[in-house]
């Protein structure tokens, strides 16, 4: 719990982060090689409740659930619907998220990537010299379906 006294105290935690994706088997390929681990959950999910809470009358989800490092869950959907289209994957674009990983070696975790089939957003791994993460290294990648991940080494 954040020791905050304004802090809305009904929060406890962050519980997942949430991508949605055109092909859960294929990004669940990318991130099982990536981090060697198997996922927590995988099924295709048509309760009622999901439409109520997505705003999609019928809807079906593919949903896989993997455990990244640090505790945070990651919820991969592919919502099973007729219409939709993908974002614009610049980062620069309102509604666009980053997934953000620490590790200790930089440029293993970045060949590591690009060997399961992410593509590089510039040249590697370079030297971040302002800002909050001033000293460390950091770059980013993009997964099979244009989700950026930052990686991100400190001193």
């Amino acid at each position: 719990m954040v020791n905050n006294p304004t802090f809305p105290q009904a929060m406890a935690r962050v519980h997942h982060v949430g991508i949605s994706v055109d092909d859960v088997d294929r990004s669940l390929a990318f991130w099982k090689s990536f981090l060697g681990i198997e996922p927590r959950f995988h099924k295709v999910i048509n309760g009622p409740y999901l439409s109520k809470i997505t705003g999609y009358d019928n809807i079906s989800l593919d949903a896989c659930w993997i455990d990244l490092p640090g505790g945070i869950v990651l919820e991969i959907l592919n919502y099973l619907a007729d219409e939709k289209a993908p974002n614009d994957d610049a980062t620069a674009n309102p509604g666009n998220v980053h997934i953000c990983i620490e590790t200790t070696d930089i440029q293993a975790l970045f060949d590591r990537a690009i060997s399961c089939g992410a593509k590089p957003v510039g040249s590697g791994p370079i030297d971040v010299s302002e800002g909050p993460n001033a000293g460390a290294r950091g770059c980013y990648v993009r997964d099979p379906d244009g989700i950026t991940l930052e990686l991100l080494q400190f001193p």
